[in-house]
């Protein structure tokens, strides 16, 4: 799409006989989006994003509306156990093929011109996993603050709020953060009051809008990343400065929190005061940290951030990376046992299941040890896969 210009949208509107009035609030919403971001798609109304996307109006209401339409599939994946052994899930809710369509629009031309916060290392267009954890590379003193439910801790209201920070009128601005919200199960996180509509149904202008419950973004939508990263804009500048009362440096990687620094003076104590205020700065933006993996990482201490050593001047791999791979070459590489029986082993219902889940992980290696993962992936191309796999 081309940048919008109000000319063509001008001459386009007269033909069509559209008055005056409507065509100068049109153009002054459109002028509102594109003063914030010229690349920005003006979006006047639902059936003008109807329009835009190709998706039926009437559907689109009827999500904003929250009717009784559920265009969520919703399941459970297993987390890693906690160290006492109990089992944890993560729900993941994934939009049914329409509303996809229009996440999938709205992230592509909407969110993904945002701008986050620079703190943000995660979700944004040409973000790598290795420049997140470049700033913290030779630090001596790291904390790590884990938040809980990240994008389910996320309100409806916070994005609406990004929206119009984006430029977007009141009204669109809430049905652009309907689409992306979801209203989850009654559980004990959503009878918190912050859940709950506190207006009288009867002051709103559109009485089917006026829906009880406020929505949450939902793990699994192709909009929730880079929509959670532009309502941190905020939080994320306040824990800048808090980082920099102390010398830190701190870069937010979706729901991981890391502040490192190489002062000699900083200790325990600063790293005790540090964690409280950072506890009490995401109690302000609705954010609950998760206590069991606050973690403060000394001097003399083994130091990772997202998977990556950063105990020298550039992140490097885990010894346990490089050992899981040297297991799966040794196996691949054997006669008497090569990919197949490999595969059914490991618990992979197909070959190719293995191959992809290998090559991914070669192609992570390349970006952050480049010679090593290019002999990782020479290897894994000479192991003799079956045709058909």
């Amino acid at each position: 799409m081309t940048d919008w210009k109000p000319q063509p949208y001008r001459r386009a509107a007269q033909s069509l006989g559209i008055s005056e009035a409507v065509l100068d609030a049109s153009v002054a919403a459109s002028q509102a989006v594109v003063a914030i971001n010229p690349s920005l798609p003006p979006i006047l109304t639902l059936k003008h994003l109807s329009y835009l996307t190709g998706t039926p109006y009437q559907y689109l209401r009827q999500v904003v509306s929250r009717d009784e339409l559920n265009p969520y599939r919703v399941f459970r994946v297993r987390k890693r156990p906690t160290p006492c052994g109990r089992v944890q899930f993560r729900v993941i809710c994934v939009p049914d093929i329409k509303l996809a369509i229009v996440q999938r629009w709205i992230a592509r031309k909407v969110l993904a011109l945002g701008r986050p916060h620079s703190a943000n290392t995660a979700f944004a267009p040409g973000s790598r996993l290795v420049d997140a954890v470049e700033p913290h590379c030779g630090s001596r003193w790291i904390v790590k603050v884990d938040v809980r439910r990240f994008f389910e801790s996320i309100s409806e209201i916070s994005a609406y709020h990004a929206f119009r920070l984006l430029g977007y009128q009141p009204l669109m601005s809430l049905e652009l953060a309907r689409l992306c919200t979801r209203v989850g199960n009654f559980s004990k996180l959503r009878r918190q009051r912050r859940w709950i509509r506190l207006a009288p149904r009867h002051v709103a202008k559109i009485s089917s809008y006026a829906v009880p419950r406020l929505g949450h973004l939902p793990q699994g939508a192709p909009t929730s990343p880079m929509l959670a990263n532009l309502t941190m804009c905020e939080a994320d500048a306040v824990l800048t400065k808090a980082a920099e009362s102390f010398g830190m440096v701190y870069t937010r990687y979706a729901d991981d929190l890391t502040f490192s620094t190489s002062k000699d003076s900083f200790d325990r104590k600063d790293a005790k005061v540090l964690i409280k205020q950072i506890y009490q700065i995401l109690g302000r933006f609705g954010l609950v940290p998760n206590l069991a993996k606050t973690q403060v990482v000394p001097p003399r201490a083994r130091k990772i951030v997202l998977g990556l050593l950063v105990d020298q001047s550039t992140p490097r791999l885990t010894r346990e990376f490089k050992n899981k791979m040297r297991m799966h070459l040794y196996y691949l590489e054997r006669a008497d046992i090569g990919p197949i029986q490999h595969a059914q082993k490991r618990g992979f219902s197909a070959v190719v299941g293995l191959r992809n889940h290998l090559m991914g992980l070669a192609a992570y290696a390349c970006q952050v040890e480049p010679k090593y993962g290019d002999e990782l992936k020479k290897r894994l191309k000479a192991v003799p896969w079956p045709v058909v796999y």
